[in-house]
């Protein structure tokens, strides 16, 4: 029989993701560390375009703890221009071979939402598809992930990195968020994909600060779908804007929030730093231990 993608029954009650040979467990959160190798991200833009800045990274994140490392060829950032598919593979390949010869113990996520990148580096040997668009914007990519079987992040957006933030307007930003999942999620079980898959609200993403804040704060009525949740709050303007601050002074309002995440359910932090976010995780596993 299916599994119903509303029902809190998937893939060990989402206690793992299977990614072929490896599994990653997350019977405790875990942490993606960022690793942008674009020339223009809100933060760290230009920062790791080289290998040897690019493998030095990695590796301090995974010596603090990262399980997981994301890698982003295209800047999402609001009012970012869309590179070729080509550009985003010149600069992804080449990043993801050296990474997973380096470090073959990690899980590589790549952050894209074009099929045909994300089948070239699956079959390089990624781990995990990270996708902003939740599969609207390139509509095989869940044909892919189908084929391949490798786990997806499904993302929430309204409108696109360029015009994501004119002006975002809702009537329950929770609730349509939920929706949206709903609808992709039956796309994925028509296609026989009822695990593996993690819910990502998108903080920032054609939200208002208003919206941000409210959906941090209901983050655990999207564990009613039956699904991990990812948290993406690293440094970003719901912090800047409240503290008239800019991202790179966001440390602190980060961990502030990654902590509200995870006692909200939240079972991935996606963020700049590793550190930081898996002594949030220690803490706050410290307090929910007690009986």
């Amino acid at each position: 029989m299916k599994k119903s993608p509303d029902k809190s029954t998937s893939f060990s009650n989402g206690q793992e993701l299977n990614c072929n040979e490896k599994t990653l467990s997350l019977a405790k959160p875990v942490i993606m560390g960022i690793l942008n190798i674009t020339p223009d991200s809100f933060y760290d833009g230009g920062k790791f375009r080289f290998e040897k800045e690019q493998l030095n990274k990695v590796e301090k994140m995974v010596i603090e703890g990262a399980a997981i490392i994301d890698v982003g060829a295209v800047s999402t950032r609001p009012g970012a221009k869309q590179v070729s598919q080509q550009e985003e593979l010149n600069r992804l390949l080449p990043v993801v071979k050296i990474i997973l010869n380096s470090f073959p113990e990690v899980f590589i996520s790549v952050d894209t939402f074009r099929s045909e990148v994300a089948k070239a580096v699956i079959n390089e040997g990624i781990h995990i598809i990270n996708d902003i668009s939740g599969g609207t914007f390139d509509e095989k990519m869940f044909e892919v992930i189908a084929g391949y079987k490798v786990p997806y992040i499904m993302m929430h957006i309204k409108g696109t990195p360029e015009n994501m933030q004119e002006s975002p307007q809702y009537e329950n930003v929770v609730e349509e968020i939920k929706e949206f999942f709903k609808v992709q999620l039956e796309k994925l079980a028509k296609l026989n994909i009822t695990e593996n898959i993690v819910l990502d609200p998108g903080f920032g993403f054609g939200k208002t600060l208003e919206h941000n804040f409210e959906i941090l704060k209901n983050l655990n009525l999207f564990k009613n779908l039956g699904f991990p949740l990812l948290a993406g709050l690293s440094r970003k303007s719901m912090i800047n804007k409240v503290l008239n601050i800019k991202p790179a002074q966001a440390l602190n309002g980060t961990t502030v929030l990654n902590t509200i995440a995870l006692l909200n359910g939240a079972n991935i932090l996606r963020v700049h730093d590793v550190k930081e976010a898996v002594e949030a995780v220690k803490l706050v596993e410290t307090l929910l231990a007690l009986k």
